[in-house]
């Protein structure tokens, strides 16, 4: 099995029986190619994690590959890293470039507003590209559990945003769903409504609030979307804003979604570089290949590579990457 870092002319340090990676879900910039507000212009101190002046620099493939280098990554999907909205195709061109160099990312989850006049054009556009098979486009949700805004303009209620969103089926486009764990019920409505539209649950729905409480509303909001098998969730960013990542209560988390959503709808991600801020690539995966052991190494393969392949149709072939 020919790994990206062999492909790219570097040394594979994984062990002889290390399992095939495809991370579902990672970032790269290039801060002197395109615009990203949030990295240049608008540093937003209520970032979930805390404090991220490290990220406000270039991340490049080189950098992902040098921090990959113990694991025997095989292919990845890169999600939109929030590019100014009138660069989302330059986004994906970009990274375009980026696969024929390095052979990676093996697909893009880009960006396009549902509910814009220009949306239907940008769909399409994005659609059209042989890269992209889904889209991230984030609702407008409320900052705290409890409050509601339901109706309101870009929200998961809001008729126009609806109707943009139910475009992802004429392009066969599946949707990366990203809301605060307040929001998951709500999301899992949107999947009933659209069972043709494939769903991937981002960052395993935020498991911020780690008391009786907020697991209780969190696991609710897991089994609301699990019960819609069009739902799949990717086991990733499990960082805290004001504690370090600890073993145990990420495996807590990573088992409950295992428990709820089944071994064959869950997917290793890293979201790198953003969980950078709180574990290394290492720590991650191997952490994780650690919490599934007991299940099996059928389990693990489906979980950190061939789940990622079928919900993303990845063609690892077309990398030079053999299966």
């Amino acid at each position: 099995m020919i790994t990206l870092h062999q492909r790219n002319g570097l040394p594979n340090l994984a062990a002889e029986d290390a399992l095939p990676v495809v991370d579902a879900h990672h970032h790269l910039w290039d801060l002197s190619a395109g615009r990203y507000p949030w990295l240049q212009d608008d540093y937003h101190e209520a970032f979930f994690l805390g404090d991220y002046r490290v990220l406000c620099q270039d991340f490049l493939p080189e950098q992902f590959l040098a921090l990959t280098q113990h694991q025997r990554l095989i292919g990845t999907v890169h999600v939109e890293a929030e590019r100014a909205r009138d660069e989302q195709l330059a986004e994906t061109h970009w990274l375009e470039q980026v696969h024929a160099r390095f052979g990676f990312p093996n697909a893009i989850v880009a960006h396009a507003w549902f509910d814009r006049e220009d949306s239907d054009e940008r769909l399409a556009a994005q659609a059209a590209r042989p890269l992209v098979r889904g889209i991230r486009s984030k609702p407008v949700t409320s900052d705290w559990p409890g409050v509601s805004i339901a109706g309101a303009r870009g929200t998961m209620q809001d008729p126009k945003w609806l109707d943009g969103f139910s475009r992802l089926a004429d392009h066969g486009l599946s949707w990366d769903l990203r809301v605060p764990p307040w929001h998951l019920i709500e999301a899992a409505e949107v999947a009933a409504m659209f069972p043709q539209i494939q769903i991937a649950l981002n960052h395993t729905g935020f498991a911020w609030d780690r008391s009786a409480e907020g697991m209780r509303r969190w696991r609710e909001g897991l089994e609301a979307l699990a019960s819609q098998p069009n739902v799949h969730i990717k086991l990733s960013e499990f960082g805290l804003k004001d504690s370090p990542w600890r073993y145990e209560d990420n495996r807590v988390v990573v088992l409950t979604a295992l428990e709820i959503f089944g071994p064959q709808r869950c997917m290793f991600a890293s979201n790198f570089p953003v969980a950078s801020l709180r574990a290394s690539y290492d720590t991650l995966a191997d952490g994780m290949a650690q919490m599934l052991a007991p299940m099996g190494r059928a389990v693990q393969e489906a979980v950190f590579a061939g789940n990622a392949q079928r919900f993303y149709r990845l063609n690892l072939a077309d990398s030079g990457v053999t299966q």
